[in-house]
């Protein structure tokens, strides 16, 4: 698959879609609008890939909504140089978002059969996270912490103790928490043991699971 000028014009179009949604970060629409989410998806799908819509991809895992992905992307506040961790690769898309806007990406992946893919797909595509690696996410990656901010691409039950304890003061952990819907939740880092939490709403994701590995 190629990206081509009709694919460059439909991710305007998609980004123009999550401007009416409410998206207004400049820096996360120049992602959407530049990142060719069609490559990141089967070559079958590739007709629905600047859908505002979640598709499937290997592993029981979709790559998200566009909407979602830029409304996590978006509470983060990512700034140039940042270290980011993402719980959850999943097609690399998110990771290839973050990477646009100038963070060191740190990403975990616990499904083999996608890590594998998606790590032969950022060396093709010239992706380049500061680590790539398969693992328990809910873990975190405490010998490269702290991070200045966290994102979770899968619904947790509950917020895993580990990523707090993994952010720097200042720092945001994104993270969809509940069992069948989730709602996305922002907790800000005030101190060493204080957390202002926020709520935006209802989302779906798959489960983030634990101990997989």
């Amino acid at each position: 698959m190629k990206d081509t000028f009709k694919h460059r014009g439909m991710r305007n179009k998609l980004a123009e879609v999550l401007v009416k949604k409410g998206i207004t970060d400049t820096k996360v629409l120049g992602a959407i609008k530049t990142i060719p989410r069609h490559l990141f998806m089967d070559s079958s799908f590739e007709g629905h890939a600047y859908q505002d819509k979640a598709f499937p991809i290997a592993a029981d895992q979709t790559i998200s909504q566009p909407y979602t992905v830029a409304f996590q992307t978006q509470l983060l506040q990512v700034k140039p140089g940042h270290q980011v961790l993402e719980i959850g690769t999943g097609s690399g898309y998110q990771t290839a978002v973050l990477l646009h806007l100038k963070a060191k990406v740190f990403t975990i992946e616990r499904q083999q059969e996608l890590f594998k893919k998606t790590k032969l797909f950022f060396g093709k595509m010239g992706y380049r996270p500061k680590k790539n690696i398969f693992g328990d996410g809910y873990k975190g990656l405490p010998p490269d912490a702290p991070f200045d901010s966290i994102v979770v691409t899968a619904g947790a039950p509950e917020v895993p103790k580990p990523l707090m304890a993994q952010l720097k003061i200042g720092g945001r952990l994104v993270i969809p928490v509940g069992v069948n819907d989730q709602v996305m939740t922002l907790f800000i880092r005030k101190s060493e043991k204080e957390f202002e939490k926020k709520e935006f709403g209802s989302f779906r994701f798959v489960p983030l699971l634990e101990n997989k590995n």
